[in-house]
Formats: C-alpha cells, structure tokens, sequence
C-alpha cells in the first residue's frame, strides 16, 4: 500500500469540520425548554393526585353509604312478614298461633343476619371466657363445673368474626360451701 499523498489529506482535514461547541444561549434555552417540561409534567401528576384522592373519599363514602343496602334487602321481607304477623295477632285470639308466627319470623330475621356474617354466641355450659362473655353474677351450682357458664342472659354477636358485643352470662361458682360464714 502506498502513503495518502498530501493534497488527500488535506482534502480529509477540511471534509470533517470539528463540531463546534454549542454557544450557552442555545444551551440556556434548551435547558428552559426541559424544565418547562418537568414543570408541565409535575404540575399534571400533582392534579392528577388530587383528582385520585378526591375520588377515593367520594367512593369511600358512597361505599359507607350503602355498604348495608345488601343487607337491607334482605331484612324487607322479615319487616313484611312481622307487619302481617302483628295484623293476624289482631284478629288471632289463640296465642300458641301468634306465638308461633312470631317465632317463624325471629328464625327468618336471625338466618338473614346469618347469611350477612352475623353470628349468635350462646355459650351455655361453656367454659367461661373473657373475651367473648361478659360476666354478671357468680352464681353456686352441684350441677355445672366451676368457672363454667350457668345461664345465658344475653346472648352475644359477632360479625365475621370482630366480636359486637359480649354475652352476658351467669357463671358458676362450683358446688355451695358450707360453713362459710
């Protein structure tokens, strides 16, 4: 191979002009035109922001609203039923019957709260526990074993598992002492 002759590379020299430095009023305007840009784009995530947070709180509190509206559906026909129960117990004399009907009816309203997660706590002859009842006598029985519920007074709710409200229970004392003064 031969050696480029000096007239090629001059040729070559003056083809590739070095890129020139860019001037800072281009630089300047550039770096304006992207934090016009940052500005644009943090101005819409913070509207954006606000717009997600205002309609979390609508939805929060139309879902508070009518978080029961299930429930209410399903209690209606309970209402109807002890609306015509309370007119047969007008012209009813026999109370075995309104009795009866009544009954029917409670049984209807408690398998409605059941299928919506209520649950009954009746811890007759259970051991007695604090967490779920809620002791308001000591009562002395032969019969039921120390510590244990005697009688259920008021029954207790839980709703899917979150305890409402506690029974109200009579526990025992285990058997009478005597001589006890």
């Amino acid at each position: 191979m031969s050696e480029p002759s000096e007239t090629e590379v001059k040729d070559a020299s003056q083809a590739a002009p070095a890129n020139p430095a860019p001037k800072p009023e281009d630089q300047l305007a550039a770096a304006r035109q992207a934090a016009a840009a940052s500005y644009d784009r943090y101005t819409r995530a913070v509207a954006d922001l606000e717009n997600f947070r205002k309609r979390t709180i609508r939805e929060k509190e139309e879902l508070r609203q009518f978080a029961a509206s299930g429930l209410m559906e399903d209690v209606i026909p309970v209402l109807d039923n002890l609306g015509l129960g309370l007119a047969a117990a007008c012209q009813q004399s026999d109370v075995k019957a309104i009795v009866a009907g009544v009954t029917s009816v409670l049984e209807q309203l408690k398998g409605t709260l059941a299928r919506h997660g209520l649950k009954e706590i009746d811890p007759a002859g259970q051991r007695f526990d604090p967490n779920f009842h809620e002791c308001i006598s000591h009562q002395p029985s032969a019969d039921i074993a120390e510590e244990h519920v005697m009688q259920v007074v008021r029954p207790g709710y839980s709703l899917n598992g979150r305890l409402l409200r506690p029974a109200s229970v009579i526990v025992s004392s285990g058997p009478a002492q005597e001589g006890k003064a």
